[in-house]
């Protein structure tokens, strides 16, 4: 199951000479959400694994489910004040502006074995304030894994340290 046919083209957003990659027709098919979730997990069963970071707010939709596969906890990343608890944060750039993400300070014990998921690798700008984030609360980032990855966009340059893995690539 080609799972690039379930990626829409989104021309303009989320401003104009954007091309964006929408993943709700991916999301709407259950058998095409279950081949995603598979493809996603495929090289982590012989992994320790025991928090899974989902980044806000696409990488929270396999990520839960990539967790509930692992039996591992589930932790959210999100944009600033969106936590109740007290956070540490990152800043990074996008394709199309800054912003930073959050985490609880109390989300990531030292030597936890981590998954970070994300729906696209493109400029790696967000996966690296993740990948700072959960260093600095101690954890030990075991993957880095997306549904798709921009590859004319070389974001893995800046994550080049750790394992990364992308169900598609374009």
């Amino acid at each position: 199951m080609p799972l690039q046919n379930y990626i829409r083209d989104i021309q303009g957003f989320p401003k104009e000479g954007i091309l964006f990659k929408d993943i709700t027709p991916l999301l709407i098919d259950p058998l095409a959400s279950a081949e995603c979730l598979k493809l996603l997990v495929s090289t982590l069963k012989e992994k320790k694994i025991n928090k899974v970071v989902g980044v806000e707010s696409r990488g929270f939709f396999f990520g839960t489910l990539i967790a509930q596969e692992l039996k591992a906890g589930f932790v959210p990343v999100r944009k600033p004040n969106k936590l109740p608890f007290e956070t540490i944060s990152a800043t990074y750039d996008l394709e199309y502006g800054s912003d930073a993400l959050e985490i609880h300070i109390d989300a990531i014990q030292k030597g936890d074995h981590v998954l970070i998921h994300d729906d696209v690798l493109a400029t790696g700008g967000t996966i690296k304030a993740v990948c700072e984030l959960v260093e600095r609360l101690g954890g030990e980032i075991v993957q880095c894994n997306f549904i798709m990855e921009l590859s004319f966009i070389n974001g893995r340059e800046k994550i080049k340290e750790q394992e990364i893995f992308t169900a598609i690539s374009y």
